[in-house]
């Protein structure tokens, strides 16, 4: 077969014979590939490595941030307002002290803070495609032209025959041609903790999902024990971790919420300043009958179009956002990317791994099954404490001597340790293994001590044909109460007549019970009857259906040890002693997170790897689901559509045995359902789905790195409730955004009209400037707006369903509050300017003729201290709430209503923002109007109260 005819990655491998893939490749199991084929087959398939498509350059992402509507309009105001200021400049009209073009540096600076602080929020360049690369082996051991070489690992082709060791990662996806004791470890690949046991003789069905396919191996995984000798059938882009990176670099990232309500923002707040300066422009022609005074109404237009844009917005919303982020650190959520924050609060549906962030990632014995006798066991976790329970009451282990028996064999034919780390018990080894020797414990059975009483001399390692292990021991006489006088524990003394050696085993409870004869029976066994084995068969089922991974012991005492290798002869009438049923159980703290999700009108789904009714049994136990709620498997997803998916993905929220791929599409159906998505992953499986995700959630302790870079957030504990928390945070924020989008925007048009009103009520030149209108929107709404956005959650944040992350920035009244404050603003402030200008121009009048202007910029900017304080709640007065609950509001509008009278009072500040010295008269006076923008909302509030509406 030449290399033009190779298979193109299409054939299922794992569904064939060995004999047929070598046939399929045409190579050869003892020889590999030759020098000719090599060749051949690089140019046909590349190098074995993973390729990156292009993004967008630096350059590219910081053009961008300058493409934003608002943004745009400054630009254009600044240069409109240098080239005036060059006009005034050439003609002479500068007045004395005046600065030239301190308003067009002024906002360019502006505009490009904002462009920067835009570009450092989008550049964080995705680096979860070099995550991937460094999971691929940089050698690898292959047999070539007969020979045993080491290449690199990107020189590797379809057809080469590569040699597998215990230690080594391995470098591309194959078909085993044989292997001896194969473990390997593919929990990034796969989700599941455990190492697979691998078996070349396999043949499997063609809809094997990904963690059953026992005689293949993936690129990016590790070998754990054992050796092997692999065809390779997929290199680069075809291997199972290059269709991830390919479906990594498929997604394309979406604005969130925020984003896209800020860019419809922007296009209300510049479509209206431009269709109000073309009236205020025509009018002036109007009144004019001309353009005589063109140059007034281009400085009004231009105030006006600074006035019209928060350019304090972004940096607000910026700071908010990171401090939402440390207030999220604290609770162990890390936030990779700034607006997640907010778009954290209007999630409706996340999406959760099972094992470590449902459950605690320990195996934690529930159950225990001997002479007929269930027991039930409780603890948590690796912590020895716990009591064995029978019919709802507590049982000792003298009471039930098999219990003691049993937990025996469980401390002894066991590899792992239990010890204390750090202040709590953990497992150095096997977690199954370690709730062993945690339920023997708690029988008072110590593996430590036990060892000096049966000495291990020899043993069968568990192999995935045998299903299970033996361990030898010698039996050693310890000390009795009596004087001098020495015998066998009487927690094995049963076990024995005279024989010096113990086997214990364990395994499959169907093989190790098949090779059973007798029954231990509390201290003497007994011939094994027919119906005693179907009932512990029975039982056995009972255990799984519940979803607990269920393992049988049995004991023979031996006259001598086994020679090696006498398994199967050794391994037979077998004493039987019970069952163990054990489950990573949930953590304690996420059945009241999936409670107040379920409050807040948020979602659970259950998306795992793991086994269908272990699926089931947790997600019950959890309150995600019902005990009939349907369940949705990998292969019956396979065979859906994506049109019949969309249909069943509302009605699922169980969903095991699932492969990168699925993930990826349950998210992408929940989102067409105009679901908003909360994903959870740990493994490089589930990158993909995090970052098509509206929220990608990655694991801090047990999570790779390339499924933290596709990540937005990052739980430092692993933990479910976690998320929750999270949740409830980022709905906080985005409630504080709308409460100082409200209070900067019920301003801005405040100050729009003001200045739209000055030449259309006869007043000569424009009250504010644009250097002054910065000022107001960076300062005096900019500290204020900052305090506002730590002010406390309301007590009903989680009690409510999610808002639509598809609303618009104006509903829920926010845009109506905004038109109605703004105009109660100007109404107020526009009363001020005409007694302003009237006071100024008096006859007699001895200071500046435009100190009415000063007034006018005073009286909006201390008006704004009075909006702050009532606005901290929607509902509540100020008289009603405690002053100090937010403190940064008051020290915030103390320091901009001292910085504001520092503009009236401080010579070099007053001459360069064009203020005017005022009187203690006028400043009365500019306080007095001021105030009336306080009682008023106080006023709506009552209004509201006594009509009983609720405040936006």
């Amino acid at each position: 077969m030449s290399a033009n005819s190779l298979p193109e990655g299409a054939a299922v491998w794992h569904s064939l014979e060995v004999d047929k893939a070598l046939d399929l490749l045409d190579s050869n199991a003892d020889s590999g590939l030759t020098s000719q084929d090599i060749q051949q087959r690089l140019q046909k398939y590349g190098s074995n490595e993973l390729e990156e498509t292009a993004g967008r350059s630096a350059w590219e992402i910081l053009l961008d941030q300058f493409k934003n509507i608002m943004l745009l309009m400054l630009i254009g105001v600044a240069l409109i307002s240098g080239f005036l200021d060059l006009m005034r400049l050439q003609s002479g009209n500068l007045k004395p002290g005046e600065v030239p073009f301190k308003d067009t540096i002024a906002i360019l600076a502006i505009v490009i803070l904002n462009g920067i602080l835009g570009y450092v929020q989008e550049s964080r360049a995705e680096k979860a495609l070099a995550a991937l690369k460094k999971m691929t082996s940089p050698l690898v051991r292959v047999i070539r032209d007969a020979r045993l070489v080491e290449i690199a690992a990107k020189e590797l082709v379809p057809g080469d025959v590569m040699q597998l060791e215990a230690g080594m990662q391995i470098a591309a996806d194959g078909r085993l041609i044989e292997e001896s004791s194969l473990q390997v470890r593919e929990s990034a690949l796969t989700g599941e903790a455990e190492a697979v046991n691998k078996q070349a003789s396999l043949k499997l069905p063609e809809e094997t999902s990904l963690g059953d396919r026992l005689n293949v191996v993936f690129q990016g995984t590790e070998v754990v024990q054992g050796r092997a000798k692999v065809l390779v059938t997929n290199t680069g882009m075809t291997t199972e971790l290059g269709k991830i990176a390919t479906m990594l670099q498929a997604v394309e990232s979406e604005p969130t919420p925020l984003q896209q309500r800020m860019t419809q923002l922007g296009n209300v707040l510049v479509t209206g300043s431009l269709i109000l300066v073309a009236i205020v422009v025509a009018g002036g022609v109007i009144k004019d009958g001309g353009f005589k005074n063109i140059q007034e109404l281009l400085e009004v237009s231009l105030s006006m179009a600074v006035a019209v844009v928060p350019e304090g917005l972004p940096a607000v919303i910026t700071v908010t956002l990171a401090l939402g982020t440390q207030r999220m650190v604290r609770q162990n959520a890390l936030i990779r990317k700034l607006p997640a924050v907010e778009t954290l609060g209007s999630v409706t549906t996340i999406c959760s791994d099972k094992t470590g962030t449902l459950t605690q990632n320990k195996m934690v014995v529930q159950s225990v099954s001997t002479n007929n006798k269930t027991f039930g066991v409780t603890g948590d976790g690796y912590a020895p404490t716990g009591d064995f329970q029978l019919d709802g009451q507590k049982i000792s282990s003298e009471e039930s001597p098999e219990i003691s028996a049993l937990s025996v064999a469980c401390a002894v034919c066991n590899d792992s340790v239990l010890q204390i780390e750090q202040g709590e018990w953990a497992i150095l080894g096997d977690p199954t293994e370690g709730a062993l020797l945690t339920l023997a414990r708690k029988a008072g059975i110590e593996k430590d001590q036990w060892n000096s009483k049966l000495t291990r001399v020899a043993e069968f390692p568990f192999s995935s044909e045998r299903k299970r292990m033996s361990v030898i021991s010698q039996v050693q006489e310890v000390a009795t109460s009596e004087a001098s006088s020495r015998s066998v524990d009487p927690a094995i003394a049963s076990f024995l007549q005279s024989e010096p050696y113990l086997m214990f085993t364990k395994g499959s409870p169907e093989l190790t019970l098949a090779r059973s004869t007798q029954i231990h029976l509390g201290n003497h066994s007994a011939p094994l009857t027919e119906k005693q084995r179907q009932k512990i068969l029975a039982e056995n089922d009972q255990m799984a259906s519940k979803g607990l991974r269920v393992l049988g012991f049995a004991y023979k005492p031996l006259a001598q040890i086994p020679p090696e290798g006498s398994d199967e002869i050794s391994e037979q009438n077998l004493v039987w002693l019970g069952l163990v049923g054990m489950l990573d159980a949930p953590r304690p703290e996420v059945r009241l997170a999936v409670q107040e999700c379920r409050d807040a009108g948020i979602r659970p789904v259950m998306i795992t790897g793991d086994h269908q009714l272990t699926a089931r049994a947790i997600a019950t136990d959890l309150g995600i689901a019902q005990q009939s709620d349907r369940l949705l498997t990998g292969q019956e997803l396979q065979r859906m559509n994506d049109q019949e998916l969309e249909q069943n993905v509302d009605l699922v929220s169980i969903y095991a045995r699932v492969s990168p791929e699925h993930k990826l599409r349950i998210v992408q159906a929940l989102q067409r359902r105009g679901r908003f998505v909360a994903m959870t992953g740990d493994g490089v499986n589930d990158a993909p789905a995090l970052k098509q995700a509206d929220i990608g959630i990655a694991m801090g302790i047990t999570g790779t790195d390339v499924s933290k870079e596709a990540s937005d957030m990052v739980l430092l504990d692993d933990n479910f409730a976690t998320i929750v928390s999270a949740t409830k945070e980022g709905r906080v924020v985005y409630t504080n955004i709308r409460r100082f989008i409200k209070y900067i925007l019920g301003s801005n048009i405040g100050e729009v009209l003001t200045i739209a009103a000055a030449p259309l009520i006869g007043l000569g030149g424009v009250p504010l400037t644009p250097l002054q209108i910065l000022w107001m929107n960076l300062v005096t709404d900019g500290l204020p707006a900052l305090a506002l956005a730590v002010e406390p959650p309301e007590p009903d944040v989680m009690q409510r369903p999610p808002f639509s992350p598809r609303e618009s920035i104006f509903a829920r009244g926010l845009g109506s509050y905004m038109i109605r404050i703004g105009i109660i603003f100007a109404i107020i402030t526009i009363a001020l300017m005409w007694w302003a200008y009237q006071h100024t121009h008096a006859p007699g009048y001895q200071g500046d003729r435009d100190t009415w202007k000063t007034m006018v910029f005073t009286t909006l900017c201390i008006a704004q201290m009075g909006h702050a304080i009532a606005i901290r709640s929607n509902n509540r007065l100020t008289i009603e709430m405690n002053p100090f609950s937010n403190i940064f509001v008051l020290a915030a509008v103390v320091i901009t209503t001292i910085l504001q009278l520092m503009l009236v009072y401080v010579p070099p500040l007053r001459d360069f923002f064009g203020t005017h010295y005022l009187n203690m008269q006028e400043l009365g006076v500019c306080i007095g109007f001021s105030a009336l923008m306080f009682v008023w909302i106080e006023l709506e509030k009552i209004f509201l109260r006594i009509m009983g509406k609720k405040a936006v």
